[in-house]
């Protein structure tokens, strides 16, 4: 059983890609339509906020931490690792500097620190080689329904299995707050088993800001009935497109969402909704198109 490969080709010049179903997508149709067609149809850019930036450069600083040798995987190295991965990210997403003033540089970087240091105190990863990172993940299900996602890192245990690892800058959900994690599970779990055959044996999402792991390990028969739920999540998303019809819903995570000046619930007004041929052709359009690299995704938030 093969994992998928990482493929990261120039997509200068590619045609835009068919919308698919990622974890954040499906969650944000689940959680309020309106902010689902703003984001995914719409295209209305959001600005990045200082804890996003800070959890691209602690993932760009992770990934390259793999880039050593086994036995050079430790706290010095990675705090070398910080500065190259923070103009890395600057050349990616050049508006992230207008988020951390030059006298915060100092303080940004350290915070950066302190999560690598709480990266050491949930796993030594001296003792492994991942066999993906950044992994691009993509199939498609019996009915055609459409998902994506990337995943951070792959490992093989020397049994055999197969374990997915998604790390996670802030605090760990509360118990009764699990959902939209167990979902990001679920979804990678369900992608991999269509795509080689069998689940993983275990995914494990890693939080670093409180140093908590929350594992998950798959049935086939829970993942076929999830599997039902994301068919139907598509049906009702094509079916919205025809009409143009995306409620907004009102709910707690409102007061996180950039997108309250054009919610009616706000005050707002949406922008006029695409014609619903334009919109349906977002959603089906086949053409090929390259694999988006890792800062892409981030920035779709796949």
């Amino acid at each position: 059983m093969s994992v998928p490969a990482i493929t990261t080709p120039d997509s200068a010049g590619a045609t835009p890609r068919r919308l698919a179903l990622s974890p954040s997508r499906a969650m944000d149709f689940k959680q309020c339509p309106l902010k689902y067609r703003l984001r995914a149809i719409d295209r209305i850019p959001e600005q990045p906020s200082r804890v996003a930036v800070r959890g691209t450069l602690v993932h760009a600083v992770l990934e390259a931490l793999f880039g050593l040798p086994a036995a050079e995987r430790d706290i010095a190295h990675a705090a070398e690792l910080i500065p190259p991965a923070w103009t890395r990210v600057l050349e990616s997403r050049p508006e992230a500097v207008d988020l951390i003033a030059e006298d915060e540089l100092d303080i940004f970087l350290a915070e950066a620190y302190d999560l690598m240091q709480a990266y050491f105190h949930l796993e030594d990863p001296t003792a492994f080689d991942p066999q993906s990172l950044e992994a691009f993940i993509e199939t498609e299900l019996p009915d055609g329904t459409p998902l994506r996602g990337f995943v951070d890192r792959i490992d093989r245990a020397p049994t055999g299995e197969l374990h997915v690892i998604d790390y996670k800058t802030g605090r760990s959900p509360a118990p009764d707050r699990e959902t939209r994690a167990l979902f990001q599970l679920k979804f990678y779990a369900l992608v991999l088993m269509r795509t080689l055959g069998s689940a993983p044996a275990q995914l494990r999402l890693m939080y670093l800001a409180d140093e908590q792991i929350l594992t998950y390990e798959p049935d086939a028969d829970e993942l076929l009935r999830f599997e039902r739920i994301l068919s139907a999540l598509w049906v009702a998303i094509d079916s919205a497109a025809k009409t143009g019809d995306f409620p907004p819903t009102k709910s707690w995570l409102c007061k996180y969402c950039e997108y309250k000046p054009l919610c009616p619930e706000f005050g707002g007004t949406p922008p006029p909704f695409p014609t619903p041929d334009q919109a349906v052709d977002a959603l089906t359009s086949a053409q090929p198109a390259a694999v988006p690299t890792p800062d892409q995704a981030a920035e779709l938030d796949l």
